[in-house]
């Protein structure tokens, strides 16, 4: 990935990307070509040095039983957006200014693992869950379900894992913009309703 200095995400960013629930890209590079699968995923910090992303795909898919051929790369989606020069203090005094996109990302590249075992992916959907259904007023649990459908639906699925060996991350968040630039870019992503969106970008400079 193309990093400018400026663009580098902390430390922090990059826990942030991997902590909060989202779904990610899982690519990997097989002899039957490139594959890829949107996969929600959970990110386990006490596996391996870098930690692992774990998520599951259907047993029809075969992107699981097709060996990577070297690393595969998960490719998590932060908060994006267009960015109307409107929003810019700087138009009223030059004009010279464009449209943009803001987002962050990681690539998350690591060794995949499968888990076609019902013990490790009862736990992992459970989990999954949790992290999705918390905070609901009531909140769906795994176990609502009846246990003989529950087993049908774990016998349908395949967990996979990559576990971590290298991140390239980057937040482009108005960091290139003057102050009154970036209030201005807040302003306007909260005008749309982009509350997440306008926090990154005073976070991004703070």
């Amino acid at each position: 990935m193309y990093i400018p200095a400026l663009f580098a995400a902390s430390p922090q960013a990059v826990q942030n990307l991997l902590a909060s629930p989202r779904a990610a890209n899982l690519v990997t590079m097989t002899d039957q070509g490139l594959l890829a699968t949107l996969l929600p995923f959970a990110f386990n910090p006490a596996i391996g040095r870098y930690g692992a992303l774990q998520a599951h795909m259907a047993r029809n898919n075969p992107q699981w039983s097709l060996a990577p051929l070297g690393e595969a790369l998960a490719i998590i989606q932060g908060p994006d957006d267009y960015i109307s020069p409107s929003w810019y203090a700087s138009k009223a005094g030059h004009g010279r200014v464009v449209p943009t996109w803001n987002y962050s990302t990681a690539h998350v590249y690591g060794e995949l693992v499968v888990h076609d075992d019902a013990g490790w992916l009862g736990r992992h959907v459970r989990h999954l869950t949790g992290l999705h259904e918390g905070g609901r007023e009531d909140p769906w649990a795994v176990d609502d379900a009846p246990e003989k459908y529950i087993a049908g639906q774990l016998r349908a699925i395949v967990g996979v894992e990559l576990v971590i060996t290298r991140i390239d991350a980057k937040e482009k968040l108005s960091q290139n913009r003057s102050a009154a630039d970036a209030e201005g870019v807040a302003a306007g992503l909260r005008s749309i309703g982009r509350e997440a969106s306008a926090a990154a970008v005073e976070r991004a400079r703070s």
